[in-house]
Formats: C-alpha cells, sequence, structure tokens
C-alpha cells in the first residue's frame, strides 16, 4: 500500500465549485498541486467558475469549468465522462451542492419539495454513481451535507430530509466501492457564513445559530477545507462516515 496521501498531479472533480465553500476547494487542491475540475451550475456563476480556474492556474495547475444541471443526470454523466476526457481519470471528487428552504411543512408546495429532493437527494446519489463508475482505484469521495441532519428544529423538513438519505446513498457506497480502495464520506457543516445561509434566516435567528457553537460564530468556509484535503490523502482509512464540523453546534 503506497504511504503517498498527497494530492500532488491527481485530479479532483468539485461539483459546485465555482464559488464558496466549492471555490475555495478548487483554489486550495490546486495549491496542492491538483488538476482541478470546476463545476459550476448556471450562467449566473460562469464569472465565477471562469475566476476559480484562473485562480488554479495561477497556482500552476490544470483547470476546466464544466457547465451543468446535477439534478439532470446525463449532466451529472457529462461531467465525470467530460473530466475522464480531458484529465485521463479522477482521483478525487467532492460534491458542495445543495439548496435550501426555511418554510413550514404546512406552507411547502408540491413543486418546492421535489426541487429540493432533486437537489439534495437525486442529484447526490447520482453523483456517487458516477464516481463510483469513474474514479480511480483508490479514489476518495466527499459529500458536503448538514449539520441539520442531528437537529432537532423546525422549519428546515425539504433541506434537512432532503440530504438525510445521503447518509445511506453514502454508507452503500462505502461498502460497495470498498474492494476498489475508494472511501466514501460525508461532511456535515454548521450553518456558514456565506450567501447560502443568510437568505432565509432572520438576524435574531442568525443570532441564535452563532450563540450554539465554539466562540459565538457561525461555521467558516476556512474550516471545513482542512477536513476535504483530509478525507482526500491522509484520512483515506476513514470511510462510510459522516463528520459533523460545526463547532459544537449540534452533536449525536
Amino acid at each position: 500500500m503506497s504511504t503517498n496521501h498527497s494530492l500532488s498531479g491527481k485530479t479532483v472533480l468539485v461539483g459546485g465549485g465555482a464559488k464558496n465553500l466549492g471555490g475555495l476547494i478548487s483554489r486550495t487542491v490546486a495549491g496542492d498541486g491538483a488538476n482541478v475540475i470546476v463545476h459550476y451550475h448556471s450562467d449566473a456563476t460562469a464569472s465565477d467558475a471562469e475566476k476559480t480556474v484562473d485562480a488554479v492556474h495561477a497556482a500552476g495547475a490544470k483547470a476546466l469549468a464544466v457547465q451543468g444541471d446535477l439534478t439532470r443526470v446525463e449532466d451529472v454523466e457529462r461531467l465525470f465522462a467530460t473530466a475522464v476526457e480531458q484529465f485521463g481519470g479522477i482521483d478525487v471528487a467532492v460534491n458542495t451542492a445543495g439548496m435550501v428552504l426555511r418554510k413550514p411543512i404546512v406552507d411547502t408546495t408540491e413543486d418546492e419539495y421535489d426541487r429540493m429532493a432533486d437537489v439534495n437527494a437525486k442529484a447526490a446519489y447520482f453523483f456517487i454513481r458516477e464516481a463510483g463508475r469513474h474514479l480511480n482505484d483508490d479514489g476518495k469521495l466527499i459529500t458536503i451535507v448538514t449539520a441539520l441532519l442531528a437537529a432537532f428544529t423546525d422549519g428546515y423538513s425539504t433541506y434537512a430530509g432532503g440530504k438525510a438519505p445521503v447518509e445511506h446513498f453514502t454508507r452503500a457506497a462505502a461498502k460497495e466501492f470498498a474492494p476498489r480502495g475508494i472511501s466514501v464520506n460525508n461532511i456535515a457543516p454548521g450553518p456558514m457564513d456565506t450567501p447560502f445561509f443568510y437568505g432565509q434566516e432572520t438576524p435574531e435567528r442568525v443570532e441564535f445559530h452563532k450563540s450554539q457553537a465554539l466562540r459565538n460564530q457561525l461555521t467558516q468556509i476556512e474550516d471545513i477545507v482542512p477536513l476535504v484535503r483530509f478525507l482526500a490523502t491522509d484520512g483515506w482509512w476513514i470511510t462510510g462516515q459522516t463528520i459533523f464540523a460545526n463547532g459544537g453546534y449540534t452533536t449525536r
């Protein structure tokens, strides 16, 4: 068994890799010498994706931006196929994609339910499937979920509920991909200090979320990236797990 767990010369595919957490992951692994496929969802994030690609190039690594709607299975297939075609293989796949909705169950529409399930569960499932088909032996697969999986709270039925199946997808994949040395894990951040979080929260609730964690603060994307790097390198022996990284916001 090789003891070289460096990312140098490896290829990393980042779902939702244009900005926020995904963008920082893309730039960080490039600094470690990895080539990066930067997936982005829509034209609205195209400029962010190009800036991230430029940052990867500036770090001396190769990069490619690929647009796609991860709720469309054919787009997920094309994303992975393009990565293999352009770089010859994929060593690490990280899926940061997600969609949040804070709404009472009694007010939630069928369309909202379907959209949340598509983004948070279906997209994650087929990302895992394509990673299982395309990752190199000894590859790493990491999905970003949410610390709300361990919370007992109101309002987030379709968000936490949509992410919840990913834990079983991950456990099943960890068993199924184990013969090829592929580890499969989730990272569950607390509420993160990004635009993704603030849209559905009142100032009072933001202060409450802060009060539940170390030093009265939200999770920073810089707190999550080291865990991604660890699982992609020296943490290879960890598989089938959900790691809660949330400053003590919640536990189980």
